[in-house]
């Protein structure tokens, strides 16, 4: 069904929001913990994980635990069926209109803003395609790990929409202007390693191990400081900024790491020659 858009936005929102679904048939994210690991699971086979309105819904509930969760320190978003995301649901299209459109987009930013600026690492594990919106989602993610056989594509062009979740700042973050223009402006299929030529992709993986080696990617960022980690993240998902905002950005997060727990146990380990034990505080 078509939500209208309402002047109450925050109510729409939090109305979104609160649907979730188990059904398999609807679209839903599946959780699973590996250590201090979430790996978030993209399930909606029938339709190469299509982001249907209650895939999104779970998605964002996902998400938003995971990054309240102070067991986890790192997020792993994969697919399931040998896809990562064919992009937006067609079939939820139709009706819609620029009313409901807009509010359609700005309940789905809520997932873009918890990629981007949640502060826990969010790694890609890509296999098979990554098109449309899912290609968005991918890129928003911290780093990209895909299979040597992945496909990447922009493809909002050939159904006449503008490329959403955020994809028009963060594709161009990675590929440069010039190479996200090409890649966007005529929908084109990219190989893997075109794209981790082209920095859209970050490290390749062979077939069916993108997820083990995003797995391994995770523990690896999960055993130094999660408060340095988060404070590097929330200071970049800024964008780039003038030397002097970046600087005063860099005495602010260093100020406070200085106060922290972390700072002092890895200070100490350092000197003692031993692994550092953190605990986020």
């Amino acid at each position: 069904s078509v939500v209208h858009l309402s002047a109450d936005i925050p109510v729409l929102l939090r109305s979104f929001l609160a649907m979730t679904t188990t059904s398999p048939d609807a679209g839903t994210v599946l959780a699973q913990s590996h250590g201090a690991v979430t790996v978030l699971t993209l399930s909606y086979a029938a339709r190469r994980n299509a982001l249907s309105m209650p895939l999104r819904a779970a998605l964002h509930t996902q998400l938003e635990q995971a990054m309240a969760d102070p067991e986890c320190r790192a997020v792993v978003l994969t697919g399931e069926g040998g896809h990562f995301c064919s992009g937006g649901d067609i079939s939820s299209f139709g009706g819609v209109t620029p009313a409901s459109g807009r509010a359609r987009m700005q309940r789905v930013h809520a997932i873009v803003r918890l990629l981007v600026r949640g502060e826990k690492p969010v790694i890609a594990a890509v296999e098979g395609h990554a098109a449309g919106a899912g290609l968005c989602i991918a890129a928003a993610c911290d780093v990209v790990v895909a299979s040597r056989e992945a496909k990447l594509s922009c493809t909002f062009n050939k159904i006449g929409l503008f490329p959403d979740l955020g994809g028009a700042w963060s594709i161009p973050l990675r590929m440069g202007l010039g190479r996200a223009k090409l890649l966007m402006m005529t929908g084109r299929v990219m190989d893997a390693a075109t794209a981790a030529q082209q920095g859209l992709v970050d490290q390749l993986a062979e077939p069916g191990q993108a997820l083990a080696d995003a797995l391994a990617m995770a523990q690896e960022m999960c055993a130094v400081s999660p408060l340095s980690n988060g404070m590097l993240k929330s200071v970049l998902a800024r964008g780039p900024m003038p030397l002097e905002d970046l600087l005063a950005a860099e005495t602010d997060a260093q100020a406070v790491l200085y106060g922290s727990e972390d700072f002092h146990e890895g200070r100490e380990a350092f000197l003692a020659k031993r692994k550092p034990v953190f605990k986020g505080r």
